[in-house]
């Protein structure tokens, strides 16, 4: 009888991720990602005349860049069973009878409309990259060079990588120029917000009902 408890390999050993370090993500082939978290607008509730000078805005900002970028529509559903349990608390503590009876209905209402249709939550993003071997086209040969070698990680040194992650910040400043002429609004995902996204994204049953840790007290492995 087999007594040996089953092994599990980490996420982190089938991306393709180095290091996330001072508020950019570092991937094994060298280049190095900083990632946006973007504003939507509604399209469909501006006039005419606001359309087509966001559709021109969106033109200019594509014709202006000379990198390339990633944009990612990330969904969820929705929890609202923080926002439940406050109700449920806040029910508990209620003295008047009619007010915490009209609260039980509002919660059964809540309920029954999530069972009828789950709600989802939406997330934008821009992932701005920057190659320092440069933005071309790669050859097949190395592409499989790197498939062949990504267990080998890749250590920047100090030097290289300050020169490397000011020059993505600048990329990222002219995104959010951009962005920002089309009344869309933008920030910067620092060090922790890319750690929650990645483990997120990953993990969305656990991240659920366990929160991350901050990064000092994280340990890697």
């Amino acid at each position: 009888m087999n007594d040996q408890k089953p092994q599990f390999s980490s996420t982190q050993k089938y991306l393709n991720i180095s290091e996330i370090k001072n508020d950019c993500v570092i991937l094994q082939d060298g280049t190095l990602r900083s990632i946006l978290l973007v504003s939507s607008i509604n399209f469909s509730l501006k006039s005419e005349e606001e359309q087509n000078a966001v559709i021109q805005a969106y033109v200019q900002f594509l014709n202006s860049l000379d990198f390339p970028i990633q944009i990612v529509i990330q969904s969820r559903p929705f929890n609202i069973n923080p926002y439940l349990a406050q109700l449920e608390e806040l029910k508990r503590t209620q003295t008047n009878d009619l007010l915490k009876a009209q609260m039980a209905d509002y919660i059964d209402f809540t309920r029954e409309l999530i069972q009828m249709g789950e709600i989802m939550s939406k997330r934008f993003y821009i992932v701005v990259p920057y190659n320092p071997l440069g933005d071309k086209k790669r050859s097949f040969i190395s592409i499989m060079t790197d498939v062949l070698s990504a267990a080998a990680v890749v250590k920047l040194k100090k030097e290289k990588f300050e020169k490397y992650r000011e020059i993505l910040f600048r990329r990222m400043d002219n995104v959010l120029a951009n962005l920002s002429s089309m009344g869309i609004k933008a920030v910067s995902l620092d060090t922790q917000s890319l750690i929650e996204l990645f483990y997120n994204t990953y993990n969305p049953s656990s991240a659920q009902n366990q929160k991350l840790a901050e990064i000092k007290d994280l340990r890697v492995e």
